[in-house]
């Protein structure tokens, strides 16, 4: 992957700080609208201090359960999201979606069905394929060096349903929309819309206060879908990484820093 050497610099020699099988420490859901929470991670790369977590998972309470965007980087991340979920609501979670192939968003998934096993968990056919075909392993390994061993333990659980660019997926009264690329900020990249809230989930796709990395897509590729997103003039945009969920003109802003 051409992505190795440039990630692999960032690794530090760091004491683990916990084991297998606990918990990140908690950090508070923000809900964005009726339905919708999101846990807004810390800014950075995977380390022992952030015990992994730095992505923005969130979720959709539906009429019949709740459906997980991205639930984090590890078992340990996954499980802080689990227990916040729980908080705000006794539904079970039922619908996990991926946006993409980096492990700091899915790698929680092993936390999910510990708690839901019946839960589904959906994604680019393209990730599903790489996740099968290597990027797995590469991922635990990178996520375990990088915290010192604190996610030791994760095992990568990949999805078994594939979403297709336009399909959409009625689940508890709401409908989840499909928007897929294959040259964005990777090559796997969803984003999710919540019809009936107009909300997007950009994934990757769309950073906040954040120069954007690409290791496996282009510039040219996220600014396309940036594009795309925002000619859905949707209510709100929420950013894989950054401090909050933001308006149309943050999407056009975020996609667009000069490097």
């Amino acid at each position: 992957m051409r992505f190795i050497p440039l990630i692999a610099t960032l690794v530090f020699c760091t004491p683990a700080l916990a084991g297998p099988n606990d918990i990140v420490r908690a950090y508070p859901a923000q809900q964005v609208s009726a339905n919708t929470y999101v846990i807004h991670g810390p800014q950075g790369v995977p380390s022992a201090a952030n015990q992994s977590f730095m992505n923005n998972p969130a979720w959709i309470v539906t009429n019949e359960g709740v459906v997980v965007i991205d639930p984090g980087s590890s078992v340990q991340v996954g499980r802080m999201v689990v227990a916040q979920i729980r908080k705000t609501t006794d539904k079970p979670v039922t619908h996990v979606f991926n946006t993409h192939v980096h492990g700091d968003h899915w790698l929680g998934n092993q936390a999910i069905l510990e708690a839901w096993p019946k839960a589904t968990l959906i994604a680019h056919p393209d990730m599903i394929k790489q996740a099968k075909n290597g990027a797995d392993a590469f991922w635990l390994k990178f996520m375990s060096d990088m915290t010192g061993g604190y996610t030791d333990g994760t095992r990568a659980v990949i999805p078994t349903v594939e979403a297709a660019d336009g399909q959409e997926f009625r689940i508890g009264g709401k409908t989840f929309r499909i928007h897929s690329s294959t040259d964005a900020h990777s090559k796997t990249d969803l984003m999710i819309e919540v019809v009936e809230d107009r909300t997007l989930f950009t994934g990757d796709n769309v950073l906040n206060h954040m120069v954007m990395p690409i290791f496996d897509g282009t510039f040219k590729g996220v600014m396309k879908a940036t594009d795309r997103a925002l000619a859905l003039n949707m209510a709100r945009y929420v950013p894989g990484h950054g401090k909050r969920v933001i308006v149309k003109s943050g999407v056009w802003a975020s996609s667009r820093v000069p490097v």
